[in-house]
């Protein structure tokens, strides 16, 4: 039997999880601290009030939530502010909504993700032709501009090399759960703030995981240099039992990235994707 939360409960999680990231300093993205890419906060903002009721939608199937949610911020935002954080959340909610007795969450996602089907890839495929991802290409095998002949799960398959939320996909958002909540809650523990514990986990997984978006834009270029300021932020933070001392040094590194276009935006993604299961993973222990 599935366990259920209600909407509005998870609307919250998810509104709060969007919030915090936007609310956390990472250099390179769009913050209450600094915006760029010609996005706002704002812009982020009615995007996640936009999508959050469609992906908190019971009645819809893991595909249509991934469209419906994509279309819904398309008609209050003229860019591609959210796919990525969406296609990330859309599994988590049809986990949480299909969730069974003495699964967890990620037992629940694991199933999910090995159940998707052609039509899920379809809803996904339109959604990503409406938001137009910076550096959306073709492929020689489902392109995105095609109708899917397989399901989700093997499509993301196709594109686990190039894209690290495809990746998530195929290896049930490893880098969420075997790394991102891990130092959320151990920073937590030492600083009790959410925002800067979401720092942490933006520097570990961009000193870890080259960027996708950062990779689609600029090929290897600047990997080893975002590796290496963030590898600087990671000690710091590490070292700091006060982490605004750290703020020089986000507000240096976010000017040096800005100044070079360069956007970690999938790390971004997979930062709200981990304070979004860190708040489902709690409401589950409450049941």
């Amino acid at each position: 039997m599935a366990i259920l939360i209600r909407g509005d409960v998870l609307l919250s999680a998810y509104l709060d999880a969007c919030e915090t990231e936007l609310r956390a300093f990472k250099p390179g993205n769009v913050s209450v601290y600094s915006e760029a890419h010609d996005m706002t906060v704002e812009d982020f903002r009615r995007s996640a009030a936009a999508s959050g009721p469609f992906l908190c939608d019971p009645e819809l199937n893991l595909g249509e939530k991934i469209f419906q949610a994509t279309r819904a911020t398309r008609e209050v935002v003229r860019c591609n502010t959210n796919l990525g954080i969406i296609l990330l959340a859309a599994p988590l909610f049809q986990a949480v909504q299909e969730i069974r007795g003495g699964e967890t969450l990620r037992d629940a996602l694991r199933r999910v993700l090995g159940t998707t089907t052609q039509t899920d890839a379809a809803w996904a495929y339109k959604a990503i032709r409406l938001a137009q991802p910076g550096g959306l290409g073709e492929s020689p095998e489902q392109d995105v501009h095609d109708e899917p002949e397989v399901t989700l799960l093997e499509a993301m398959v196709l594109a686990e090399h190039r894209d690290r939320i495809a990746y998530q996909y195929t290896n049930s958002f490893v880098d969420v759960f075997e790394f991102a909540i891990p130092s959320y809650h151990r920073n937590l523990s030492r600083w009790g703030d959410k925002e800067w514990s979401a720092v942490a986990v933006f520097a570990g997984l961009l000193m870890r995981i080259p960027d996708s978006h950062i990779e689609r834009k600029f090929g290897a270029r600047y990997t080893g240099i975002v590796a290496s300021r963030m590898a600087q932020i990671d000690k710091a933070l590490s070292v700091s039992d006060r982490p605004e001392q750290v703020m020089p040094l986000l507000r240096e590194v976010d000017a040096e990235f800005k100044s070079c276009g360069i956007n970690p935006g999938t790390t971004a993604d997979l930062t709200v994707a981990c304070l979004l299961a860190v708040r489902l993973e709690a409401l589950l222990s409450q049941r």
